[in-house]
């Protein structure tokens, strides 16, 4: 049942905790502001853009949400998709997108996929999270050196070009403003953490920048006056043409939404030895996009800094995160005229720094000695990121690791025959003793057949061509399933199969320690029915003592 955190905590509110917890948001706020800003310029947005998605949707998501300390808004994540999308289709286009995301998180919400989404592979949660980090890194080298081009490339490779070929008009004032404001981001935290170190660098930037009259380009020579209020809801135009268009960035910027959300929620849930509501959250992040698409703001998720911040000073409820959009709303009524003096070489430096918190270049190195198949994975995300696309990064990279996991459940799937016609395979001592502990001999003409693993379509040709390859069929065959813990369409099938050629020849198959999965799949399908329920054993002496009793009768009807 969908009930927000919020609705089970604001019994239990104390003065202390409430304290506590607006002390906290007003701090995230500070930190937020800087970012929000900085991210929407990235995106390709209007500065205020971040703004309003900070306020609008970092109130919904602690409102609505699962987590109790969850701080939301933009975050590095959406950059690069943003960008593309407003590139090919306009800032309605990523409206729509939004809107449309957030429809589909409300539904992975309802379906209780929340669980099902974290499940997405760590090495392409790292590979395009890497990608993301390099190419927001490239986007801020023009404003960081202050180079002039008037035309900025959209490709990887081209922007570097362009780079190279426009390294002469670096603006020296920029390069300067930009390293001494990245060295305060780094080492402020030294000093306090109360205050963060990206608005001390914005403050000391624009002061300097207006006071020595610094020849750099700021968000007012770039943008001009910026509105310092909300705007109305609207609805983008829609047609089925432009959701056709749009339907993939829709659903990744959802999955997006969706994985980094639940994974700040669970990183903060160790913060706090709490516990999340997966759905919850999911449908708040969807009610969350919607009313920013409404509002015409940017996707908006979990931000694990933002969050981590929260929880650092103090914060234990919601109430923090809706006192961190009420304090943005405050801030963007009463500060946003004076924005137009930020520097856009300030903000490159605060992007340089989250590029270089997202790239988790510690992790990316480890996974680098990780098997082959998850490096495969994780480069192949990562190439993609950076040098075509993030919609196809993730596209090819779940397809790689969907058939990397197909061949590695196939590869610790085995079977093999245990006993034919009278002879026990000599690395079989579990049979031995079986058959010495119970003093028993099967009669001739009994084979046994036995499948560890999961029997799925990744290893269903491999049992039917091993199981018939035997030329002289035995009159007995038992199948034991003991260690097949699930059992899916296509190894029924070659289950199928396989009877039906043992049937050609007058083999009589006997199964034995069928599980409960792999029984239901075989009920509902009515292949009990077909092999006989009494050729269904529970355990493996039930089945011996079948296979001879079928075997003896056979040998009575010849005697």
């Amino acid at each position: 049942m969908f009930k927000p955190k919020l609705f089970s905590l604001y019994k239990s509110f104390t003065r202390e905790q409430i304290l506590k917890d607006i002390t906290a948001g007003i701090v995230v706020a500070i930190i937020a502001l800087p970012l929000s800003i900085a991210l929407a310029i990235a995106s390709g947005a209007t500065p205020e853009k971040g703004l309003h998605t900070a306020i609008i949707a970092g109130f919904l998501i602690s409102f609505l949400g699962g987590s109790r300390v969850q701080i939301g808004g933009p975050t590095g994540a959406f950059v690069i998709i943003v960008f593309n999308i407003i590139q090919k289709h306009g800032f309605d286009g990523l409206l729509i997108s939004t809107i449309m995301a957030g429809i589909f998180l409300i539904i992975f919400g309802f379906l209780k996929l929340g669980t099902f989404i974290r499940l997405i592979p760590y090495p392409i949660t790292t590979g395009f999270t890497s990608g993301i980090a390099v190419v927001i890194f490239t986007t801020q080298v023009k404003d960081f050196l202050g180079l002039t081009i008037d035309k900025m490339p959209s490709g990887f490779i081209s922007m570097w070009l362009a780079f190279g070929s426009n390294i002469s008009t670096i603006n020296y004032w920029a390069f300067i403003i930009a390293f001494v404001s990245l060295i305060v981001i780094l080492f402020w935290p030294r000093i306090t953490t109360k205050i963060p170190g990206s608005l001390v660098a914005i403050i000391m930037a624009s002061i300097a920048v207006y006071l020595l009259n610094i020849p750099v380009e700021t968000i007012g020579t770039k943008f001009g006056e910026i509105s310092s209020s909300l705007p109305v809801p609207s609805l983008p135009v829609v047609t089925i043409e432009r959701i056709e268009q749009l339907i993939m960035p829709s659903i990744t910027i959802a999955l997006l939404a969706g994985i980094e959300s639940l994974l700040s929620a669970v990183v903060s849930d160790g913060m706090i030895g709490g516990s999340h509501r997966p759905n919850a959250e999911l449908i708040a992040q969807g009610v969350a996009n919607i009313a920013s698409g409404f509002f015409g703001g940017l996707p908006a998720t979990g931000a694990i800094a933002r969050t981590a911040a929260n929880v650092n000073n103090g914060g234990r409820t919601p109430l923090a995160g809706i006192t961190h959009a009420i304090v943005l709303l405050i801030m963007l009524i009463a500060l946003m005229p004076l924005a137009k003096f930020i520097p856009m070489c300030a903000l490159a430096a605060i992007l340089v720094f989250v590029a270089y918190n997202m790239s988790e270049w510690q992790a990316f190195r480890a996974l680098l000695k990780a098997p082959k198949s998850d490096v495969t994975v994780l480069l192949i995300t990562f190439f993609l990121t950076v040098f075509l696309d993030l919609v196809v990064a993730i596209e090819i990279g779940m397809i790689f690791a969907a058939l990397l996991f197909m061949k590695r459940m196939a590869d610790v799937t085995s079977e093999r025959f245990t006993y034919t016609q009278d002879a026990v395979r000599d690395d079989d001592t579990e049979l031995k003793y079986y058959l010495e502990r119970k003093n028993t001999k099967l009669p001739k003409g009994i084979g046994i057949y036995e499948i560890n693993g999961p029997f799925f379509f990744g290893v269903a040709d491999k049992f039917l061509e091993n199981a018939l390859q035997y030329r002289k069929p035995v009159p007995v065959l038992i199948i034991r399933m003991r260690h097949v813990p699930a059992m899916d369409a296509t190894g029924l099938h070659a289950l199928r199969r396989l009877h039906t050629k043992c049937r050609e020849v007058g083999t009589r198959m006997v199964l034995s320690g069928v599980n409960e999965q792999p029984m239901k799949t075989m009920t509902k399908a009515g292949f009990v029915d077909v092999i006989g329920a009494e050729n269904v054993c529970t355990n493996f002496d039930a089945a011996v003592k079948r296979a001879i009793d079928i075997r003896m009768k056979d040998l009575e009807k010849t005697a």
